[in-house]
């Protein structure tokens, strides 16, 4: 069976049993933890596939790398996917999981990339243009890149506005090779 039809079906059933008992952002935010765990320690995978460590020990390790003190449906959802010996398929299913909330709650992920650091209430205002433009709520991430040297890069569902001026430096440095080996 393929992987992502394993991690949605999975992810599915985990936000119908949240939805119903409304805590479904809750386990959202576990979810959000949990993914970050596993891009801060890559060594998660691993301790999760080996058989060496009991169901009770994965338990513990999957509730801690979601924070802690998880809800129930968290914690009953971990004790079904183990019981089930999916624990290799859990990151993709919160990956799963968190888009299919975002699309059942209209979240849109943007992205914003500056050359210095960025005031806290333009970004609420882009936030802002954003979740009107698209009739939803944004989640949003700002980067410092120094590299772009000024201006802008800003991402929002896989569309992006490149307004920085090292991309602007390259478009002219490009038309100028172009027309020089047209002269040549």
């Amino acid at each position: 069976m393929d992987i992502g039809t394993i991690s949605k079906r999975y992810a599915k059933a985990l936000y119908e049993y949240a939805y119903e008992s409304r805590n479904e952002k809750v386990v959202y935010k576990e979810m959000q933890i949990l993914v970050n765990c596993y891009k801060k320690v890559p060594k998660l995978r691993p301790a999760l596939e080996n058989p060496i460590l009991s169901k009770e020990e994965k338990i513990k390790l999957l509730c801690e790398a979601a924070g802690g003190n998880v809800s129930n449906e968290y914690e009953r959802f971990v004790t079904l996917v183990l019981k089930e010996r999916r624990e290799k398929f859990m990151q993709f299913i919160a990956y799963s999981y968190i888009d299919l909330y975002r699309q059942m709650n209209h979240i849109n992920i943007g992205k914003l990339i500056t050359a210095s650091p960025v005031k806290e209430e333009t970004i609420e205002r882009m936030k802002n243009m954003v979740a009107k433009g698209t009739q939803g709520t944004v989640e949003f991430e700002t980067y410092v890149e120094p590299s772009i040297l000024g201006g802008f890069i800003f991402e929002i569902n896989f569309n992006r506005l490149d307004a920085s001026i090292a991309t602007q430096i390259n478009r002219v440095r490009q038309q100028f090779i172009d027309k020089n080996r047209r002269i040549v």
